[in-house]
Parts: structure tokens; C-alpha cells; sequence
């Protein structure tokens, strides 16, 4: 935390003549460090103190190197104190404090400086389409000691291939990961933490969203109700798709669009529908992975008829006046069809008892007439016979049967 960054700050280096132990002291990058020499016997000498490339810092508490960084706050018989701001990691190493006497006395105390991660990055190597895979590499470019990187993905951790590479006194620590993916994970979200001893428990963390490139989906959404000549249509293509295609094609397939429609955006209108805009309406839509289309089958039903008096039209019987059409009116005629098959069953049915009555009537007429021929040929012979008798004629002439 920041509280335990400060105290990293201002921990003292302390160098004395006639040292019982060595301190060494870890101050974070950027920060402030105190660095102390403590004298025993102090008579006077010259105090010199110096950085590790062994360049003089101050002579007793005269400046001597021009760095604005190191001032010396404290000079006294015991105890001699500069300070280090905006501490780098240039500035390891160890300090000297030297007491020039007839025996020169020094001491040495080391310097390390930590280096925290900043908030690592995500880079993708490729792009992720629907169906392949994603790369993902967490890269923390500087941190000392190392950072360690984790991947979070639903609170669970992902596994992936950790690399390092030293620049200079730091460490560049990367973690790559290869995730399939489909459009379901378009927006996912994934996380790479780093963590690091100077941070004091936090991580830095980097969220990412998948970006997942796929086809597009075409959907139209039809128009509540039934629509009758005159409405207005309006049909609004839903699309989706990654990248979201910007241009929305409608057409009418073998045909052309109708001279009232107006197009915005995914929507196509229509004002004062009539049959004659009729037809399957198609809405197609594509991007860099794919097309999509959707079609929509408009049927515009006539205007209904109006309903005359039968006293108008004498001529017409009721049954010949056709009615009015609706939509409902093939679910009518379906219910209709029993009914016209039993009349023409009927008609048929009269129609064959009046040929036979015919035929009959015909036939018993035909009778009628041969019997009266056969009675008149009878009432001929009959002559003959009395003519026969009355003249005489006798059995010679030959032999004659009639029938009488």
C-alpha cells in the first residue's frame, strides 16, 4: 500500500567508521531514500561520501558532484545524513562514507531499488473469427524483480506459456494464451493480473473484451395484423454480425420495388399498399466474413365488394352474386366444397331420372304406333277375302289362305 511505499522511502543507510552490522535497504522506484553515516570519536577529520561508481557526493558538507537529487540535510559530530529523491535504478549499489584519519575507516551499505509493474497490456496476434482461435499474450515490459502475470477468465485461472527477457537491471515478463472461439464469446471478458512483492498485495490489472468477427444473421420483422389496401407496410430488417455490416440491401424478387417505397436505414415503407405490390420482399446484408438474407412475402387481399339488394339486380339470382373477398375467405370456400359436391350429386341424380322418363315415354309411343300399322294391314286382307268370295273364283285358280 501507499502507507508501506513511504516507509520503503525513508528507510536509512547506515554507515559507520566501526560498523557492527550492514544495512541494506530496498526503495521503490521513484521514491526517496535516506542514507546516514554515524561517527564515533569524531575529531574533526575530513568526511567524504561517495556513490557506487565511486564518485565523490560531498566533502565534509560541501557539495561536490552536481546532481541536484542528493542534498545533505544533516552534519554533525555523530551523525551525517543525505537524501535521494526520485531514486532510479541507476543509483544501486553501494554508498561509502570514509573518515580520513591516520587510519581511513569506511563502511558500505547497498542500495537496491524495486521496480513495480505497471498495469501490463493485452496484445492479440491475430484477429479471432468465428470457428478458429484467439492469441492473447500479457506483456508487463518492466518490473524488478520479475512480475508474475495471471490470466482470469469467469474467476477461473487460464493457464499460459510465461517468457522473460532482461533489459538491463529489469525484466520484461510476458504470458500467452490460445483461446477457440466462437460468436457466442464475442465480448467476453478476460483479465491479466500482475503481481509484485513491492506492491503490497495488489496486482495491476488489465481487462480485455474478445473481439470475435463473424457472418452476419438477417432476421425481418414482419408487421402486426393483417394488412388491406390502403395500409401502410413497414418491415425492419434486424441484422447482426461482427463487423456490423453498414449497407442493407431490399429488393423484390422478380420485380421491382414499388415507386412508394421509402428506404431508411434497415427499414423499407410502403404507403397505400394495393395488390399491385405484391410479391416476396428480400433484405440481404454482408460484411467481410459472410451474407445474409431474409424475405418477407407480401398479400395484399382486394378491397371488399359492396353488398346489393337483390331487388336491384332481378336478373341475377342471389346465388350468382359473388361475395365479398377477406382473408378469410379460402378457409370459406374450404368449407364450401362438401356442399357443392352433394348438389352436384343431386343435379346428376334428377338429371338421369328425366332421360329415363324420356325414353320410356318414347318407347311406349313407338309401340303404340307399329300396333295400329299390323291393324290396318289386317283390315286390307280382310277385303281381299270378300272380294274373293263375292266374284266366285274357284278352287283352280288355286288354293289361297287368308286371314281374316
Amino acid at each position: 500500500s501507499l502507507r508501506s511505499f513511504t516507509a520503503l522511502w525513508k528507510l536509512p543507510v547506515a554507515l559507520m567508521f566501526r560498523p557492527r552490522y550492514a544495512e541494506n535497504v530496498t526503495v521503490l522506484e521513484g521514491g526517496t531514500a535516506q542514507i546516514s553515516c554515524r561517527l564515533q570519536n569524531y575529531d574533526g577529520s575530513i568526511v567524504v561520501i561517495q556513490n557506487p561508481r565511486r564518485q565523490t557526493l560531498f566533502f565534509n558538507g560541501t557539495r561536490a558532484l552536481k546532481d541536484d537529487r542528493f542534498q545533505m540535510v544533516l552534519f554533525t559530530p555523530r551523525l551525517v545524513r543525505i537524501t535521494l529523491t526520485n531514486v532510479s535504478v541507476s543509483d544501486e549499489g553501494g554508498y561509502f562514507c570514509q573518515l580520513y584519519t591516520d587510519d581511513t575507516h569506511h563502511q558500505v551499505a547497498t542500495l537496491s531499488v524495486s521496480v513495480p509493474p505497471d498495469t501490463p497490456t493485452v496484445e492479440v496476434k491475430q484477429e479471432a473469427v468465428e470457428g478458429g482461435e484467439v492469441e492473447l499474450t500479457c506483456l508487463s515490459p518492466r518490473s524488478k524483480p520479475p512480475a508474475t502475470l495471471r490470466w482470469i477468465r469467469d474467476r477461473r485461472e487460464i493457464p499460459g506459456v510465461v517468457s522473460q527477457q532482461e533489459n538491463g537491471k529489469t525484466v520484461s515478463v510476458s504470458s500467452t494464451i490460445r483461446l477457440p472461439v466462437e460468436r457466442k464469446d464475442n465480448g467476453a471478458a478476460v483479465s491479466c493480473e500482475a503481481s509484485h512483492p513491492a506492491l503490497g498485495g495488489q496486482k495491476r490489472v488489465r481487462h480485455y473484451r474478445l473481439d470475435v468477427y463473424f457472418a452476419p444473421t438477417v432476421r425481418i420483422i414482419p408487421p402486426p395484423g393483417i394488412l388491406r389496401e390502403g395500409d401502410s407496410l413497414s418491415l425492419t430488417c434486424s441484422i447482426t454480425g461482427n463487423p456490423l455490416p453498414r449497407d442493407v440491401q431490399w429488393t423484390r424478387i422478380n420485380d421491382t420495388l414499388p415507386e412508394r417505397a421509402e428506404i431508411s436505414g434497415p427499414t423499407l415503407q410502403v404507403a397505400r399498399l394495393s395488390q399491385s405490390h405484391n410479391g416476396t420482399y428480400l433484405c440481404q446484408a454482408q460484411n467481410n466474413y459472410g451474407r445474409a438474407a431474409d424475405h418477407y412475402t407480401l398479400l395484399v387481399p382486394p378491397s371488399p365488394l359492396t353488398h346489393s339488394s337483390p331487388s336491384l339486380h332481378p336478373s341475377l339470382p342471389s346465388w350468382s352474386q359473388s361475395p365479398p373477398l377477406n382473408p378469410g375467405a379460402v378457409i370459406e370456400t374450404h368449407s364450401a366444397v362438401p356442399y357443392a359436391v352433394i348438389g352436384g350429386v343431386l343435379a346428376l341424380l334428377v338429371f338421369t331420372i328425366i332421360c329415363v322418363l324420356i325414353v320410356t315415354v318414347w318407347c311406349s309411343v313407338r309401340q303404340k304406333g307399329s300396333y295400329l300399322t299390323h291393324e290396318a294391314s289386317g283390315l286390307d286382307e280382310h277385303g281381299e277375302v270378300q272380294e274373293a268370295f263375292l266374284n266366285g273364283n274357284d278352287a283352280s285358280q288355286g288354293k289361297k289362305e287368308y286371314l281374316l
